[in-house]
């Protein structure tokens, strides 16, 4: 028998931040509360205890923890940003163009659209999605370029694009182009060189995806017309209440109630109108941060009653607004942007505690690179296929696909091997803005196998799930869907464009998920009424 048990957070008068868990196994979660609290983990988090996560852990922990306090410390970014914000308002610049990848990425984009102010996210390199960003309103255009190092090969092709775009339209780039990267990166000494409008410093001591409240966070949204004093006012308010050794604190409750091993995936439905997309920020947190040593936790998100959530393997989370009845989910979170921030934040650092993994580094996302860096310092050549079916490409992971020579077959093939404890993800590297009803798809699969199926648009997916698809549990089938119908776009200083790109990031995961042994199918259209074929093969009507 499991009892409900509830952590709550009053500020003013007001629920900043309530957690309600009905355990999917008692005596487990019982353990674990038991376990954080008596090794005062949420007040060693307070005190940044780099070996809360095991000595293997400890040297990474150590420069990783300043997350813990940027609700008070990102206030001395607030004068600069305000200052620079109403600077270019006075210029008649008023559209935000973010390049990013992952934390540097998501987190702004959650935080706009919960805040309902535009932003324009590029975070692909599908060379239509980001011709169509650079393609319209430069007048008005900002752009801002997000990266720890700048090393990254999609958002240093971006920067080369947006200078290349500003300079075709008789707009000097160095008035246009805003930086965010850590001290001492390569991306600082280019932006210094280049002279560019803003060079913002974020603090290095912050991983990607715990990043939302520093300078990778707050420098876009705040040049967009976000509050974010209001935001980080509404996660400082539960940041004592987070940090008590006590079993009501709701970070203990969550992150406790998260870890069962018996049930590693976990189906957000996120039902609070107030916080669209803030799912796909949850889905990187998680997954990057437990995905590794062969264990983790899987998010699956959907904003609509999982078909997937009664499987013996599943945690449900259901988030809604403040003051909505508790439901029969397992876990139930209701809370302002900027506490729910910090919940899961903390949350998942304890999980990682639990799972003894380190919560901060990501070791398989650099397999994924390096394969792709491999193919595009050679002649990248596709992935031999194992058949052509009315011009659409078909790959396959060993003999999965012997015998077959139809895309139907190799369809009902991979989702026949999906099994008792799979998920199935959907990868997708196409252009995200025109092929967005795709996703419908999740619902339709999850209800078709009564599995967890999650989705993702690539390469963006890379830094977010695709650690947990390489690192964790070795229970992924994996659908991936490419296309060459779009004219390219070159990268300005480099010897390939970005369709050499996107496809070099799809055959290098692919590799690697099949080195792992896991079921790939790769379907790579040829044409643009291919889109069409494919949708119908997924059930989805375009």
């Amino acid at each position: 028998m499991t009892s409900l048990v509830h952590g709550e957070v009053s500020h003013e008068e007001t629920t900043a931040l309530r957690v309600s868990v009905r355990p999917s196994n008692q005596k487990v979660f019982d353990e674990n509360v038991s376990s954080v609290v008596s090794d005062s983990v949420a007040s060693g988090i307070a005190s940044k205890d780099a070996s809360l996560w095991g000595p293997s852990a400890e040297s990474e922990a150590a420069i990783r923890l300043n997350w813990v306090d940027l609700p008070q410390s990102s206030r001395a970014l607030l004068a600069p940003l305000e200052t620079l914000a109403a600077e270019l308002r006075d210029e008649g610049i008023t559209r935000v163009l973010l390049c990013g990848m992952g934390g540097s990425s998501l987190g702004p984009e959650v935080v706009c659209k919960a805040f309902g102010v535009p932003l324009t996210v590029v975070d692909a390199t599908d060379p239509s999605q980001v011709a169509a960003a650079f393609a319209n309103d430069l007048d008005a255009t900002v752009v801002v370029v997000s990266s720890k190092s700048g090393g990254t090969v999609e958002t240093d092709s971006q920067r080369r694009v947006a200078e290349a775009a500003f300079t075709a339209a008789g707009i000097d780039p160095r008035e246009r182009i805003v930086v965010v990267t850590d001290p001492g990166s390569p991306l600082e000494e280019t932006s210094r060189s280049a002279g560019y409008r803003a060079v913002f410093l974020a603090d290095p001591q912050v991983g990607g995806r715990y990043s939302v409240l520093s300078a990778f966070g707050l420098v876009p949204v705040a040049l967009a017309g976000v509050p974010v004093r209001d935001l980080l006012d509404q996660a400082e308010a539960v940041m004592s209440a987070l940090h008590e050794d006590s079993p009501r604190n709701p970070a203990i409750i969550l992150g406790s109630a998260l870890v069962d091993s018996a049930r590693n995936k976990v189906v957000i439905q996120n039902s609070d109108p107030s916080l669209p997309a803030f799912g796909d920020w949850i889905e990187q947190l998680v997954a990057e941060s437990t995905g590794k040593d062969g264990t983790g936790i899987l998010p699956v998100i959907t904003h609509t009653e999982a078909p997937e959530k009664n499987a013996s393997d599943v945690v449900n989370v259901m988030m809604t607004p403040v003051d909505t009845p508790h439901g029969e989910e397992h876990i139930s979170l209701q809370g302002t942007l900027g506490a729910q921030i910090m919940v899961w934040e903390h949350a998942t650092a304890i999980a990682g505690r639990l799972l003894e993994i380190n919560p901060f580094d990501q070791p398989d996302v650099e397999s994924a690179k390096s394969a792709a860096r491999q193919l595009l310092e050679g002649t990248p050549e596709r992935r031999p296929y194992a058949f052509i079916d009315s011009g659409i490409e078909v790959r396959g992971t060993g003999d999965l696909l012997a015998g077959i020579s139809t895309v139907e077959e190799a369809y009902a093939a991979l989702l026949g091997s999906v099994g008792p404890r799979s998920y199935l993800a959907l990868q997708v590297y196409l252009n995200r803005e025109e092929h967005a009803a795709l996703e419908r798809s999740r619902d339709l699969l999850a209800r078709r196998l009564q599995r967890p199926v999650t989705f993702g648009w690539g390469p963006r997916f890379l830094h977010s799930t695709g650690q947990y698809h390489k690192g964790g549990p070795r229970e992924g089938v994996f659908l991936q869907i490419t296309g060459s119908f779009d004219e390219d776009l070159p990268i300005p200083g480099r010897d390939f464009g970005f369709t050499t790109l996107i496809h070099a990031q799809a055959d290098g995961d692919a590799s690697v998920l099949e080195g792992h042994g896991m079921p790939v199918v790769s379907v790579h259209l040829t044409s643009r009424s291919q889109v069409d074929t494919l949708a119908r093969l997924l059930g989805v009507s375009l």
